[in-house]
């Protein structure tokens, strides 16, 4: 097994893996937080020195980072805040470049297909409908160019200490990408498809179709094309089970938005904590074709990681899977503006804290779990309202940060004990509805 080429982790038990799904800039951006804030949850957990890791789309990008030693403080400060290393820096415009030369590319060939579509429909064997598909040609693969990302993680893999070949690396890491020409899944990383930069297998993984054009490849079977890996599954999970892991760490950053304050289906309790009664979005079509497309991609998306789950559970029932993911009640990060750098860092923040608040409500079922496995919630940590990941701007907050704070410090300032006591009701509260929910 590729685990074999590597060293162990620094855990001295149990072994543990991190599969990371996809979900564009947004997606990194909320995992990054999490790991932050799962990391300070267990102190015993080092993220960047685990037994595998598998990464999809963004995952890919963060899960590459990890597995050469860059912890979730590092990620934030290089991907959220822009500070530390300038080598280690990835700007958010990495993503936008206009695909200039995939323009150009295609429209060289407009005169031939008009003259081909022309001729076709005046000899009588093409249609109206036959001529705009032959057209369709002409149209660009991807809106924006990979080229800019794929260089700068080479960049920064090729750092000191680091690596750009998967060979090369102390920990085993698999990056799937998705065949356009065949549909299969391609595990970047795993023997016989190592050969092939990190860096270019993260931008193939990454290279969501419409958005960003085919990455080529040399194989042995000669120049392949690849997109998402996310096309054939969410998390891919199965490549660290097969290695043996004990436990699994999995953060899905897409799920599908409950817009209406309804309660959540009883199967799905374990995931949804609380609904938010503030900013809430009556009925998404109001949004029009965005947020309907939205909606419809994070569910299918959402549907094949809970099926996948489920097969897990059978196919390998020693291993324990811990899902980290979004409440799908919560509006914030489903309307997030990807383009907008401020409101990253309002992402980022947002995924680090209800983070902890679900660690929280579910630390009376996690504990056992996680004590299997050599690990422990720091309830310290988890109950300290005041923690940030990020740093306020300037040395000025504003004042609705000002307000937020004064809310999560409200609670504590009542009463120390009795609120710690009325959240441990609360938690203990929830365990009893999950067992309930479990045994009908």
């Amino acid at each position: 097994m590729q685990a074999d080429r590597h060293a162990r982790s620094g855990h001295r038990g149990a072994r543990i893996g991190l599969a990371l799904a996809g979900g564009g800039p947004l997606g990194a951006i909320y995992e990054i937080g999490a790991l932050v804030a799962l990391e300070e949850a267990l102190p015993g957990l080092e993220v960047n020195e685990l037994d595998g890791y598998v990464g999809v789309s963004a995952g890919a990008l963060v899960a590459a980072a990890l597995a050469n030693g860059m912890t979730p403080r590092q990620l934030c400060d290089a991907f959220i805040e822009g500070d530390g290393p300038r080598t280690d820096r990835i700007r958010p415009w990495l993503f936008y470049r206009p695909a200039l030369g995939e323009y150009a590319s295609r429209l060289s060939r407009v005169p031939v297909l008009l003259a081909q579509a022309a001729a076709g429909y005046a000899f009588g064997r093409r249609s109206w409908l036959a001529m705009l598909e032959r057209l369709g040609q002409a149209l660009p693969a991807g809106l924006f160019t990979n080229a800019p990302l794929q260089a700068r993680l080479r960049e920064v893999f090729s750092a000191p200490g680091r690596s750009d070949d998967f060979r090369a690396l102390k920990r085993p890491l698999v990056v799937v990408a998705t065949d356009l020409d065949s549909g299969a899944a391609a595990p970047f990383g795993k023997p016989g498809w190592d050969a092939v930069p990190i860096s270019q297998a993260v931008a193939a993984s990454a290279a969501l179709p419409g958005l960003f054009p085919p990455v080529p490849i040399a194989g042995p079977e000669g120049r392949r094309w690849y997109v998402d890996g996310a096309l054939k599954k969410t998390l891919h999970a199965r490549v660290l089970l097969d290695m043996g892991m004990d436990l699994v760490l999995c953060l899905n950053p897409l799920v599908p938005f409950h817009a209406t304050p309804v309660l959540v289906p009883a199967e799905a309790s374990h995931r949804h904590h609380r609904v938010l009664g503030r900013g809430r979005i009556p009925q998404l079509v109001r949004g029009g074709l965005p947020l309907v497309l939205s909606q419809t991609f994070r569910t299918l998306i959402h549907s094949r990681l809970e099926l996948g789950l489920k097969g897990y559970e059978t196919s390998h029932p020693a291993t324990d899977i811990v899902l980290l993911e979004p409440d799908q009640a919560d509006p914030e990060l489903f309307l997030a503006n990807l383009f907008s750098y401020s409101q990253r860092r309002a992402v980022a923040e947002h995924a680090y804290q209800r983070t902890r608040a679900d660690l929280r409500s579910r630390r009376g079922s996690l504990a056992p779990l996680l004590a299997r496995h050599g690990l422990a919630l720091d309830d310290a940590v988890l109950d300290d309202r005041g923690r940030r990941l990020l740093r306020p701007r300037h040395g000025a907050a504003s004042r609705g940060a000002v307000a937020a704070a004064l809310a999560r410090a409200a609670p504590l300032a009542l009463a120390g004990d009795a609120a710690r006591a009325l959240r441990r009701l609360d938690e203990v509260l929830i365990d009893l509805e999950r067992m309930v929910v479990r045994a009908s």
